[in-house]
């Protein structure tokens, strides 16, 4: 299982497992849930490739490598749009993506990704939609109401694949909170050498991830991993204090406490690295089995979805608006309409 090789990255004083009934299902995970970019640059940094058999170390440099090709050229694409942003005098602050795998990983290779998020204020849309379909993102999906971003694609040349471009005005779907984007704009600075692009702050960052696992019900170690490096990056920096008030306020608390509460019982070591105070922890139907290949179970899946759908909103208000929301793009997908909440936030 994953968890056994993922916690002994993160708590070095563990060791990596080396027996092959250990490591070969970890890596059937590992390479199942995209993340064995992130395995290998962690074992990097570290400097404990060499506990791996080389067997190993070459399934996870194929994928590494991989992923390194493919990210320069949406580095590529999202330089160019953040360039005509800047030129045209409209404020952006990049989300995610490519420039979050240099920042919080040290590589452009060690986290994949599959589109380009972009933070705009939503008096400049039309504005952004014009820049982004001067580069060929003319295929705009169908969005949903009451949403928050709306997505644009263009195929990539000699593949079945396209790149999308998501241009987000919010983070959550309009009723289910009281959050507000204010003070994430009012907080980033400027990301150099640009002056219309910027970066949020290292808080920010955080609690927008945070948002980001719990938005996919943290159906993969991707979310939790993404968590727990921001953690190890800037979690001395990070007021946990600040955040479960903000999150009070803004109506949001029974999402980032379910969060990091499924993150602090996968990765117990960040106990003594940075404790977690909650009066009650939440999470507890957050199942791996329910969620992996062959292992999937049904009930589980379920249950978690309705903690995730019912359980983890402030108020029942915001949970029926969270369902009517969810049922308008289940109509749609059933009708064979891709739509912006069927792609990553």
């Amino acid at each position: 299982m994953i968890w056994s090789l993922l916690q002994a990255i993160y708590d070095t004083s563990v060791p990596i497992p080396s027996e092959p009934e250990i490591l070969e299902p970890a890596l059937d995970d590992v390479e199942y849930f995209h993340v064995a970019p992130q395995v290998y640059q962690l074992l990097k940094q570290q400097e404990r490739l060499g506990g791996l058999p080389a067997a190993y170390r070459d399934r996870l440099k194929l994928k590494y490598d991989e992923t390194v090709r493919t990210n320069l050229y949406i580095h590529y694409e999202n330089e160019r749009i953040l360039q005509a942003f800047e030129d045209s005098g409209i404020a952006v602050i990049p989300l995610k993506g490519v420039r979050f795998a240099m920042k919080y990983f040290g590589h452009i290779g060690a986290r994949g990704t599959s589109d380009i998020d972009l933070l705009l204020h939503e008096s400049d849309m039309k504005r952004a939609e014009a820049c982004i379909r001067q580069f060929g993102f003319t295929c705009e999906e169908k969005p949903i109401r009451a949403h928050f971003h709306r997505s644009f694609s263009k195929p990539l040349a000699g593949t079945n694949h396209s790149l999308t471009v998501e241009l987000h005005w919010g983070l959550l779907m309009e009723g289910t909170s009281s959050f507000s984007i204010a003070p994430f704009w009012r907080e980033a600075e400027p990301l150099k050498p640009y002056k219309q692009v910027m970066e949020l702050s290292e808080y920010h960052q955080f609690y927008m991830i945070c948002l980001h696992g719990w938005k996919h019900a943290l159906d993969s170690p991707k979310y939790l991993i993404d968590i727990v490096q921001l953690l190890e990056v800037s979690g001395d920096r990070i007021s946990f204090d600040r955040l479960l008030q903000d999150a009070s306020i803004h109506r949001t608390y029974k999402r980032i406490a379910s969060t990091l509460s499924v993150v602090y019982k996968q990765f117990p070591y960040l106990e003594a690295r940075k404790p977690l105070k909650l009066a009650n922890r939440r999470g507890n139907w957050w199942y791996y089995d329910a969620g992996r290949g062959k292992k999937k179970n049904a009930l589980l899946r379920y249950a978690r979805f309705l903690q995730y759908q019912w359980l983890d909103f402030d108020s029942p208000i915001h949970s029926l608006a969270a369902s009517i929301h969810y049922m308008e793009s289940l109509v749609l997908f059933r009708k064979g309409v891709r739509t912006n909440d069927q792609t990553e936030v």
